[in-house]
């Protein structure tokens, strides 16, 4: 099989999981530039008509506090979605149902198909994050007398740089690491999810707080460069447990 055709093959297996993250990307944007565009106007009218002392003005600011808030806490915590899948559906269901070993059968060598299988998601994952971070900087800085949050908040800390994206490419590569292992999608899946999250958890409490903005970035891309270390340990080992797997006997 060349390689066009099993991009084509991969993009059709998975095409449901492409078409969603899709969506909800752009759904998020949208959402960010209505949010700071349209709904900040009305906040800030209501709080113009609300005597001072009122609690209507504080109701306004929350409400586009919330839905800010929202967007920047399921972007940040979509790495549980993109382990769980990865872990279930992109392999080791295929490992279950033995559809992998069939592709191998095809003229697909077990190295070629894990990295088709790993590149296109990873891809996602990164245009996604490229078209995301940007917009949700604009919004979050935008008005920020409506807000009651700040960099030291967990999911705004990641969603402001390629923090947030590589929590995704690492909980892709450890569900591809727990599929292999486990070759069933139910226990990898929650393997999967079980280990981002440990990881993840202890990186935050080792951030520094409370973060000033003139030491956002160095802790930002120092703890970026450790996930994806970590992403890559889990790729390496991936391909190594698939040498293993499909090593004649």
């Amino acid at each position: 099989m060349s390689a066009p055709a099993l991009t084509r093959t991969v993009l059709r297996l998975h095409r449901t999981a492409l078409i969603v993250w899709t969506v909800f990307v752009l759904g998020s944007v949208g959402y960010l530039v209505w949010l700071t565009e349209v709904g900040a106007d009305s906040a800030y009218a209501t709080l113009d008509a609300c005597p001072r002392g009122e609690a209507c003005g504080l109701g306004a600011a929350y409400t586009y506090s919330t839905g800010m808030g929202w967007i920047s806490t399921v972007m940040y915590y979509s790495y549980w979605a993109v382990a769980a899948w990865a872990g279930g559906a992109l392999i080791g269901r295929e490992l279950e149902s033995g559809t992998a070993r069939l592709a191998w059968t095809q003229g697909v060598t077990p190295r070629r198909w894990l990295t088709a299988k790993l590149a296109l998601p990873a891809a996602a994952l990164v245009v996604g994050g490229a078209v995301f971070v940007p917009v949700y900087r604009w919004a979050w800085s935008a008005h920020r007398d409506l807000m009651g949050d700040s960099l030291a908040f967990n999911d705004v800390f990641a969603d402001h740089g390629p923090l947030v994206v590589a929590y995704g490419l690492c909980a892709l590569t450890v569900g591809a690491l727990t599929g292999l292992l486990l070759g069933r999608p139910l226990p990898a899946l929650a393997l999967s999810v079980a280990v981002t999250t440990v990881l993840n958890r202890t990186l935050e409490h080792h951030r520094p707080t409370p973060l000033p903005p003139t030491a956002f970035w160095p802790a930002h891309l120092t703890e970026t460069a450790l996930v994806l270390t970590a992403a890559a340990l889990a790729t390496t080992a991936t391909y190594w447990q698939l040498r293993r797997m499909t090593a004649a006997p």
